[in-house]
């Protein structure tokens, strides 16, 4: 029998996330809850791995938040059914509505590569680009089909907006790799007019970054 936490544990996004999911009161496996991410959080958040579902969902049962059965199929397989407790759903309703809002973490892989483009060549940017662009569109283009989907269960109307949202995202995103990569030859223009080090590659004025942080800083005093 799941019993209450005797205090507010501090959990992880991955936690919270699976909560949730389970919060529509439907007893799924964490192989469920994976396949669903993947088509509803994974879009604008991430989809946490194998590992990290099981790991949280034993966590979970371990704080009453949670509770499973095995079940028995006709033949020799079997797998673990998860439901939410009563405590569960307190904890993430209470989530949901009260915890500080984290603002967004950006790691974008495309544009740290820009970043550094010194070392590469327009060319080659274009191509890293070109290749974020068909992700782009093959995200906003599933976005939108599975907001269509969701439409189907009124209790997911809330996911529905979401899965809007992010279809129109990566909408935005494709637009802005496009316009970087017309930014790319007036960057490489500028870029050869630059000092050159060991081998012939571009270099910074020692210790210059340190005068511009001082000035940039300055202007917000």
């Amino acid at each position: 029998m799941a019993g209450k936490p005797q205090s507010k544990p501090s959990l992880a996004a991955t936690s919270w996330t699976l909560l949730g999911m389970l919060s529509y009161e439907e007893e799924l496996s964490g192989y469920d809850i994976k396949k669903w991410i993947d088509w509803s959080v994974g879009f604008y958040y991430w989809s946490p791995s194998y590992s990290q579902i099981y790991t949280e969902l034993k966590k979970l049962e371990g704080l009453g938040y949670l509770e499973s059965r095995v079940e028995q199929d006709e033949g020799l397989r079997s797998r673990r059914l998860y439901k939410i407790t009563e405590s569960g759903m307190a904890a993430v309703t209470d989530w949901t509505n009260n915890a500080p809002v984290d603002p967004p973490v950006l790691k974008h892989s495309v544009l740290l590569r820009v970043t550094f483009g010194h070392l590469s060549n327009p060319t080659r940017l274009r191509e890293l680009l070109e290749q974020h662009v068909a992700y782009c569109e093959a995200m906003a283009r599933q976005a939108a089909e599975d907001s269509d989907g969701a439409k189907a269960q009124p209790v997911w109307a809330y996911s529905v907006i979401a899965l809007r949202w992010a279809a129109k995202y990566y909408a935005a995103e494709r637009e802005l790799a496009l316009e970087l990569m017309k930014d790319i030859d007036e960057a490489d223009a500028v870029l050869r007019t630059a000092a050159k080090g060991v081998a012939g590659m571009p270099r910074s004025t020692p210790g210059l970054w340190r005068d511009v942080e001082r000035e940039v800083q300055g202007r917000h005093e």
